[in-house]
C-alpha cells in the first residue's frame, strides 16, 4: 500500500454479536450500525506486515476507555489493518473475558484494575513501575496477556477544590489539605459518595494516613456523578473525584496531588494475548509512540470534549491523532 493511500475506517459502535457469537459466549454484546470516516498517514505509516490484518479492538463503556480504544482504532487502521470495533463492552469482567477468549485483539485496561480486580491481591503497590510490572509479570504467567508499555495516564482516586479555594489556601497536595484540617477543622467539608465514605481504603484510611481527624469533618453524601458539580458550587470544599474526568475542566477545578500515595495506582495500558502479540508484533511498535505522548492533562481535555462538549469519542480519537500528526486526513 502507497503512503498516499487512505484508509476506510468502520467504526462499528457496538459489537458484532451474530457474526462473531459473543452472545453465545456470554459476554451479552449487541451489534449496530457502522460509522465510516476515512484517514490517511500521517507518522504512522502503512506497515506491511499488518496490511489487511483483521483486529479487534475493544473498550469498556466509559467515555476514556472507548476514547483510547478508538486511539488504537485509527492509528492500526492508518497502519493498514482491517479494524473491527469492539468498543463499549458494559464492564470490566466483560472487557477482559472477550479479550480472553479472542474476540477482542487488544484492549486498554488499568493496572489497579488489574492487580485488585483480576489478579486478586488486596494491598495496592504505592510506585506506579513497581504495580505495572508486578501486573505483567503475573498477567502474563496465569493468564497469557501481555501488558504493553503502560502510560502516564492514572485515572485514581483524588480530592479537587475549586481553584479560588485552592488559591485562598495554597492548597496543591492532599498534605496541604490535612494540615488545614488540623488548624481550621471547619473547613474539613467534602463531598463524597456513600461506599467511599466509609471505606478502609476511601475516606476513613486517607484520614489515617495523612493524620487528621475524620471525626472532625463534615461529610455529606452524593453520587459520584454530582460530586464534580456540588464542589464546584460550594457545596463542599473538598470533592472526592477521578483524576482524569474531563468534568474537571469543564467546572474549572483543581486535583490535590496524593502526595503519600494512599490511592491505588490505575495507569492505563494495552494489553493483548500474548500469541497474538507474538504473531503481531506491528501492534505495539504502532501504539508505542501514542501511548508515550499520553498523560493526565491529555486525557481529561479528550473526555472533556465528549463529556463537556458533547463531542463522539471517536471523532475526539481522530482529530488528537491529527493534531498530534500520527494520520491525517484523506486528501480531497
Amino acid at each position: 500500500m502507497s503512503g498516499g493511500r487512505t484508509t476506510r475506517l468502520r467504526l462499528r459502535l457496538a459489537a458484532l454479536a451474530a457474526t462473531t457469537g459473543l452472545l453465545a459466549s456470554g459476554c451479552g454484546l449487541e451489534s449496530s450500525f457502522a460509522l465510516p470516516f476515512e484517514v490517511g498517514p500521517g507518522s504512522i505509516r502503512p506497515v506491511p506486515e499488518l496490511t489487511g490484518v483483521a483486529v479487534a479492538v475493544g473498550s469498556k463503556d466509559f467515555t476514556e476507555n472507548q476514547i483510547l480504544g478508538y486511539l488504537a482504532e485509527v492509528a492500526l487502521t492508518a497502519a493498514g489493518a482491517e479494524v473491527r470495533d469492539m468498543t463499549n463492552i458494559q464492564g470490566s469482567n466483560s472487557s477482559r473475558q472477550a479479550l480472553i477468549t479472542g474476540d477482542v485483539d487488544v484492549s486498554w485496561d488499568y493496572t489497579g484494575t488489574g492487580w485488585i480486580s483480576y489478579l486478586g491481591n488486596t494491598e495496592p503497590i504505592p510506585d506506579e513501575r513497581a504495580q505495572f510490572e508486578a501486573v505483567r509479570d503475573a498477567d502474563l504467567t496465569r493468564n497469557g496477556l501481555l501488558w504493553l508499555e503502560y502510560a502516564a495516564v492514572n485515572n485514581t482516586y483524588a480530592f479537587a477544590v475549586t481553584e479560588a479555594f485552592a488559591k485562598a489556601h495554597n492548597l496543591r497536595t492532599t498534605s496541604d489539605m490535612a494540615e488545614l484540617i488540623r488548624r481550621e477543622p471547619n473547613q474539613g467539608v467534602f463531598c463524597l459518595e456513600t461506599e467511599f465514605a466509609s471505606r478502609n481504603d476511601g475516606f476513613p484510611g486517607v484520614a489515617k494516613a495523612y493524620g487528621f481527624d475524620a471525626g472532625s469533618v463534615e461529610v455529606k453524601t452524593f453520587g459520584i456523578g454530582t460530586i464534580y458539580t456540588a464542589t464546584s458550587q460550594g457545596s463542599c470544599n473538598f470533592g472526592e473525584v477521578f483524576t482524569t474526568d474531563g468534568r474537571i475542566i469543564g467546572l474549572n477545578l483543581v486535583v490535590l496531588e496524593d502526595d503519600r500515595k494512599f490511592f491505588p495506582q490505575y495507569n492505563a495500558a494495552i494489553v493483548l494475548r500474548k500469541e497474538f502479540a507474538d504473531t503481531h508484533p506491528q501492534v505495539a511498535e504502532v501504539m508505542a509512540p501514542i501511548v508515550a505522548k499520553l498523560d493526565n492533562d491529555t486525557i481529561r481535555r479528550l473526555n472533556a470534549e465528549v463529556d463537556v462538549d458533547g463531542r463522539d469519542p471517536a471523532v475526539v480519537a481522530r482529530d488528537w491523532l491529527i493534531a498530534e500528526g500520527f494520520v491525517s486526513l484523506p486528501a480531497s
